[in-house]
């Protein structure tokens, strides 16, 4: 049994991202339908049942049921560490670890956001932790099928830093941005009273920043011959432009539900992507047998 779970590892690693990312989409659905309150307390739902109540109505459903996405989430993330565990990787056992401790944490979180009643400034909390985790489910995911390369150089890592560093006050830019505009969440919840156009001119600059740093790293890894880094890089800068092109056509179009959506999960990408970067320059030894055809093109090595 032991050994059948340890060979689940990556398609559990896999589960772990997409199930993270999967949370994001569904709590944007929550903010969206304007469900933010529809369990009106926390941990349980209303002051006499855990469970949502048929009264509570659409929006007590919808936010009910993304509270239940947190136990399959834990679910994951326990079957992971497990896996981990059970084959000796510790460093694998270590990041399945930090997932699974983050879950309850960011539970806890998005309890603060409910008492509080979706104070912006909480609610891109509870988001931006989001990204964390993310972060450390594409670690997991690199630690087990990444080639094994040495230490970039010195200007490859430093483009990276920044853009690890830029990245992240981009999402966070992006959090200010919907705690100054309509999706509130609930129709009652207070706005952080900022201009949304002046918050979106600024998160725009930071994008702009970014790429504009995606392009430099992109240019001296092809100069350099790092073909995965080139690889790597090239995605993310496919994701930024994809999720500019999503923010400016919402901008222009009042921010239609759809759209916001479709840009949330582009974030999440994003963090994903972000995470990626900065791990392609830094020194790696392979846990697994990369057979793939992606990883052997990559590496220039024979499959």
């Amino acid at each position: 049994m032991r050994t059948r779970l340890a060979s689940w590892l990556w398609p559990l690693a896999v589960a772990n991202i997409l199930a993270n990312i999967g949370i994001v989409v569904t709590g944007a659905a929550v903010r969206l339908t304007g469900s933010g309150l529809g369990c009106s307390t926390w941990p349980r739902c209303t002051d006499e049942s855990y469970a949502a109540h048929p009264e509570l109505g659409i929006h007590g459903a919808i936010e009910f049921g993304n509270r239940l996405l947190t136990f399959v989430l834990a679910a994951v993330a326990i079957l992971c560490f497990l896996s981990a565990l059970w084959s000796g990787d510790r460093r694998a056992t270590r990041l399945s670890f930090v997932i699974g401790l983050y879950i309850p944490l960011q539970a806890v979180i998005g309890g603060i956001t409910v008492l509080t009643d979706l104070n912006p400034w909480v609610v891109a909390l509870h988001f931006i932790s989001s990204m964390v985790i993310i972060g450390f489910c594409l670690a997991l995911l690199d630690h087990l099928r990444s080639p094994t390369r040495p230490a970039a150089p010195s200007l490859p890592r430093r483009l990276a830093d920044a853009i690890l560093g830029v990245g992240a006050a981009t999402l966070y830019l992006g959090t200010v941005v919907t705690g100054a505009g309509p999706h509130a969440g609930d129709q009652d919840a207070k706005r952080n009273g900022l201009d949304p156009a002046v918050a979106s001119y600024v998160h725009a600059a930071a994008v702009a920043v970014l790429i504009v740093l995606t392009v430099a790293l992109l240019v001296v890894a092809l100069r350099s011959g790092d073909r995965w880094l080139s690889v790597v890089t090239g995605a993310l800068l496919g994701i930024e432009l994809a999720q500019g092109l999503v923010g400016w056509v919402q901008y222009l179009t009042d921010l239609p539900v759809l759209l916001v959506a479709l840009h949330m999960l582009g974030a999440s990408l994003l963090a994903a992507g972000l995470a990626r970067i900065w791990l392609a320059v830094r020194p790696h030894t392979s846990a697994a047998d990369h057979t793939g055809r992606l990883y052997s093109w990559a590496t220039g090595s024979p499959r």
